[in-house]
């Protein structure tokens, strides 16, 4: 019987072992399968195209009678079971087929546990390796850099090139000391899935994505497909991470975590109750209240409207919820120029923000890009945008003008704690005799001297104690079967949760005998298909009638 347990997670990609009885296995990898499936060989109609009817497919593909890998195809019942290893033959030949692969991959996610390692044969180059990974596969062969080295093809991660390129001294591996073509072209492979390895331990592999999908255009086609199908990449992405994510290509503002972010803001957030909203330019120090400039845009405003904070490419972020993560954790490239689609893109938000959230006046702040964003989000809304900046929005001309325009209006406290709240959980609080004590990220929520929460100093997220709990009546809850809780909550555990819940999330863990509290470390979809593997990182326990 064969076990598969995921160690790590960054979206679809994982670390994880693979036993077959006989031996472990640390994937991701690329090792002699002959070995490790000596019956696949003998195997027949296993190796259907992708691209087949589904008449053919239902006649003549066969998943396999027993022996692991378990064939599996987009057009085919699934039969893999928790624990196998899936095989999906062909699967190069989507690598040409941008809009296939996004599709045929979100197929084959939605009907395969997601406990099952992930095969790929003769589909892993060095150049593919990073995308393959991305993706969700665990498990590659030496069979297409075989086959490039019979064919004389030199492999790197940049791409494919002619073996005299062997001979510039690009790579100084063993193989190309030796003059061993083969050998370089295992060893590249070997290497990149190595560099892929620890970019999922760091937090970061949609960065290394990005910049190894440059040198193909039918990878940043496959990746702006896959960020296309939103509801299948963001289930697996965790709310928050305690890295910063660079936001360095065109292509980082369509990732699954910023649409999130700026869902969030505009559906769930409850903004301070104030009637005036002035639009400040953002900082590169995150959060943006510890930088000089947004220093100066506090003290000018003296909590006479609302902040928001315009930027790319989150879009739109409210003060409230400026440590939060991605709004606290991002790097970003700044030239001061922001093109068309960026533009578009960012006033597209900032519309549909005003469209939920009406104020009377709105008052921009900003200068250049942000400016014109901003009077594309106006015009788009039919709001009268009040501009304020004189030059530099930092100079004593511009603070002046700022001032001038919110005189004679009311000053309110900024409801961190509720607009928090209402982003993290999707509920509305009732804040007042809260307060939040503590300095920096060192803080939390108190009632009198009750803990409701504390905050997550890598995140920003809100850790709600029982007490906490109380407040939020519905939702983010894991339910158990009849057990005490010794420890972390497993998969196998679980009988039901809310589908909103990601890995990251703050869990309230419900069962018969008791309650706990936590952080999820799976999704809802892959706890309740999964039967192995942590599903929630236990911080409390109680039992009932205590």
């Amino acid at each position: 019987m064969s076990v598969y347990e995921v160690k790590k997670r960054d979206g679809l990609a994982r670390i994880s072992t693979y036993e077959d009885g006989k031996r472990s296995i640390s994937l991701p990898a690329a090792l002699d399968t002959n070995d490790l499936f000596p019956a696949l060989s003998r195997r027949a109609l296993s190796n259907v195209p992708l691209s087949a009817e589904e008449a053919f497919v239902r006649d003549y593909f066969s998943p396999g009678e027993g022996d692991q890998p378990i064939a599996v195809h987009p057009l085919a019942p699934p039969v893999s079971e928790s624990g196998d290893c899936t095989l999906v033959a062909n699967w190069h030949t989507a690598l040409n087929n941008p809009r296939n692969y996004a599709r045929w991959l979100a197929d084959l996610k939605e009907s395969v546990p997601p406990d099952t390692a992930w095969y790929a044969p003769a589909s892993a180059l060095p150049s593919t390796a990073c995308l393959l990974i991305y993706s969700g596969f665990d498990l590659f062969d030496y069979r297409a850099v075989d086959l490039a080295s019979a064919q004389r093809t030199f492999c790197l991660p940049e791409g494919e090139f002619p073996v005299s390129v062997m001979e510039t001294g690009v790579c100084g591996c063993e193989g190309c000391r030796a003059g061993d073509l083969v050998q370089h072209n295992r060893l590249a492979l070997d290497r990149e899935i190595a560099l892929v390895r620890h970019y999922i331990e760091a937090g970061r592999l949609r960065e290394l994505m990005e910049g190894r999908c440059r040198a193909s255009a039918a990878q940043v086609s496959i990746l702006r497909f896959l960020d296309r199908n939103y509801e299948c990449m963001e289930r697996s992405l965790p709310v928050a991470r305690a890295v910063p994510m660079g936001a360095n290509t065109a292509e980082s503002q369509n990732r699954a975590e910023i649409r999130r972010f700026a869902d969030r803001v505009i559906e769930r957030f409850v903004p301070t109750r104030t009637d005036v909203a002035v639009l400040l330019p953002c900082s590169a120090r995150k959060p943006y209240s510890l930088s000089q400039s947004h220093r100066l845009f506090m003290n000018t405003v003296d909590r006479r409207a609302h902040e928001l904070i315009v930027t790319s490419p989150l879009g739109l972020v409210p003060r409230e919820v400026e440590r939060i993560y991605p709004a606290g954790h991002y790097d970003v490239p700044v030239t001061g120029y922001w093109d068309h689609e960026e533009c578009a893109f960012i006033a597209d938000i900032l519309a549909r923000y005003f469209a939920a959230h009406p104020y009377s006046r709105v008052i921009a702040h900003l200068e250049g890009g942000a400016l014109t964003v901003a009077e594309m989000a106006a015009e788009a809304c039919g709001i009268d945008l009040e501009v304020t900046c004189r030059g530099h929005p930092t100079s004593p001309q511009s603070l002046a003008a700022l001032d001038g325009a919110l005189e004679g209006e009311r000053r309110m406290q900024t409801d961190t704690i509720r607009g928090t709240v209402a982003w993290q959980f999707a509920t509305d609080i009732n804040t007042k005799g809260l307060s939040l004590r503590g300095r920096s990220m060192q803080m939390a929520v108190l009632r009198g001297k009750q803990q409701l929460f504390s905050i997550d100093e890598g995140t920003g997220l809100f850790r709600p104690t029982f007490e906490g709990w109380k407040m939020i009546p519905e939702g983010y809850r894991v339910r158990i079967d009849a057990f005490v809780p010794q420890g972390d909550v497993l998969a196998p555990g679980i009988v039901d949760c809310d589908p909103r819940i990601r890995e990251g999330d703050e869990v309230l863990v419900e069962g018969p005998l008791a309650l706990a509290t936590g952080r999820a470390m799976m999704g809802a979809d892959e706890m309740l298909r999964s039967k192995r593997g942590v599903a929630v990182r236990v911080r409390k326990t109680k039992k009932l009638g205590e």
